[in-house]
């Protein structure tokens, strides 16, 4: 383990993306910050410092807890880092969320086929 790691290597090793280059565009799109501020790919990540993800997929705050270039399994990744406690509580209200709400359009399967379309047909006719 060394001092610093750049940060798109340290994002990759601890598992929050499957490769270094979806961590490198998440970070160039700026949905990734370093205590607060935008960063490039070739940031140096220390000890302490206090990474934002927010990509379409998840949104949580983690504090640095461990460097590493090298991914591992799971369990060792997640010793690199620990979860906020704010972050926790907003990731449990947006499942509680989703719960109560779902979306409408997650229940389309794509176009409709020639039986849906008569089926339509039938329950908007007043015959």
């Amino acid at each position: 383990m060394s001092d610093a790691v750049r940060i798109d290597k340290w994002l990759w090793a601890a598992r929050f993306f499957k490769t270094r280059s979806l961590a490198q565009t998440q970070i160039e799109r700026g949905r990734i910050k370093v205590n607060e501020e935008s960063v490039k790919a070739s940031r140096n990540l220390k000890l302490g410092d206090l990474v934002e993800l927010d990509t379409p997929d998840f949104e949580k705050t983690v504090m640095v807890k461990g460097l590493s270039e090298n991914r591992g399994s799971a369990p060792v990744a997640q010793l690199l880092y620990e979860e906020t406690q704010d972050s926790i509580q907003k990731r449990e209200l947006a499942a509680q969320r989703r719960k109560l709400f779902t979306e409408p359009a997650s229940q389309i399967k794509g176009r409709p086929t020639k039986r849906d379309r008569r089926d339509l047909g039938r329950a908007g006719s007043t015959e």
